[in-house]
């Protein structure tokens, strides 16, 4: 058995200092899949909290035959989903449809590399406000590969699906991220 199985073995047992050990070890990745599904650093920061204290209640159900961190991921990306419906259900109330002011971003001097900057900061915002209007269904199979660099089945053993509808729904994510990115752009235009 591998060393980071020993652990989350032990961690499974209640073994306090073997989970502080998986959360070092786990939390720069999952933090980054984090922050790139809900857009927030602060948002994220409480996501990853909620996930680990999931997690450590859940422990006791981990099967250590089955991955760690995939296990974790799947607790992660159910955390995700919760922020999104939360974030959801929060818009409606307030009527309001960003939580963000995207005009704070272009205060500033009026240089050629302050100029830059904003352009590469509105692309940003374009393609988050692109990624977040996928669905949770598209957005996490690619999160995970584009920007996690998982394969197929592992994507397929966090999201309990199998390789090749993976491969579909990455493929209908892209277009649909495309699409919107393009729709952006033209209305920006306009």
């Amino acid at each position: 058995m591998e060393e980071g199985q020993s652990i989350a073995v032990r961690a499974a047992a209640g073994d306090r200092a073997a989970f502080t050990t998986l959360m070092t070890a786990t939390k720069a990745d999952l933090h980054r899949f984090v922050r790139r599904y809900v857009g927030d650093e602060a948002e994220a920061q409480d996501v990853l909290q909620d996930t680990y204290a999931a997690a450590w209640f859940a422990l006791r159900r981990y099967d250590p035959a089955r991955p760690f961190d995939v296990w974790l991921r799947a607790i992660a990306l159910n955390k995700c989903r919760d922020w999104s419906r939360r974030r959801a259900v929060r818009r409606v109330v307030r009527g309001v449809m960003g939580l963000d002011a995207p005009e704070a971003a272009a205060v500033g001097d009026a240089s050629p590399e302050a100029e830059v900057r904003l352009d590469d900061q509105r692309r940003a915002q374009r393609v988050q406000r692109a990624l977040a209007d996928l669905p949770d269904a598209l957005k996490a199979p690619l999160l995970l590969a584009a920007l996690e660099g998982r394969s197929h089945a592992e994507i397929g053993a966090i999201l309990r699906i199998t390789p090749k509808a993976v491969e579909t729904r990455i493929a209908r994510a892209r277009r649909k991220l495309a699409q919107g990115l393009a729709a952006a752009q033209t209305d920006q235009t306009s």
